[in-house]
């Protein structure tokens, strides 16, 4: 089954698309690690949101503002002490967490900041991934193009030790979804998916 990206002719990552999805018009949402602010810009053009990105690149700052997105120039993995408890509605963290170094703290914060979390993760339990592995070597390919020297990812997780992360920290999963390329998987996703994305909110909170 094909992902549909966007009805409206612009293109989103697939990722980004199956977020949008979970993105209810006229909300309030935060993006952490936002990019160039591609899925920001859908969101106020095509759902009325209210915006905001966190992004500490100085060229995807300039894109942001080039795209009329508003936009932090800031490092998450040193707090979001600056956002309110419940502030947004939506917080998206797309193929970031991994870079981040305290991983779980960025979790509980954005699962205080936010209504509900959208956080989509490569998936380190690939097929292709487990042979390369089993061939002695670390994978590299395009979704995963470093090498284990010069890699900015931290961390790697399979998608069931997100979600197992998620239950210990106190997180419910609302919809998941396991994605390859613009395919979404659903015979052995564990193995067959190479990204997996989450919605998810605190046990505590109930809107």
């Amino acid at each position: 089954m094909s992902l549909s990206i966007d009805p409206h002719g612009d293109s989103l990552r697939s990722d980004l698309a199956q977020i949008a999805k979970w993105i209810a018009p006229n909300t309030r949402v935060l993006d952490l690690g936002c990019g160039d602010g591609t899925l920001l810009h859908w969101l106020s053009v095509h759902r009325s949101c209210q915006s905001l990105g966190v992004e500490i690149a100085d060229e995807n700052v300039l894109a942001c503002v080039q795209r009329g997105v508003s936009v932090i120039q800031a490092d998450i993995d040193r707090g979001l002490a600056m956002f309110a408890r419940g502030r947004f509605d939506s917080v998206v963290l797309s193929q970031a967490l991994q870079s981040t170094r305290e991983t779980e703290r960025v979790l509980r914060e954005i699962g205080e900041i936010g209504l509900q979390c959208l956080v989509s993760i490569p998936n380190f339990g690939h097929w292709s991934h487990v042979a390369s592995l089993l061939a002695g070597h670390m994978p590299v390919n395009k979704r995963l193009p470093y090498a284990w020297y010069n890699t900015p990812n931290f961390h790697f997780a399979t998608a069931q030790d997100f979600e197992d992360l998620l239950d210990r920290l106190g997180f419910e999963i609302l919809d998941q979804a396991y994605l390859d390329d613009d395919q979404i998987i659903r015979l052995l996703p564990s193995l067959r998916s190479t990204l997996a994305v989450y919605r998810f909110r605190k046990k505590s909170f109930r809107v």
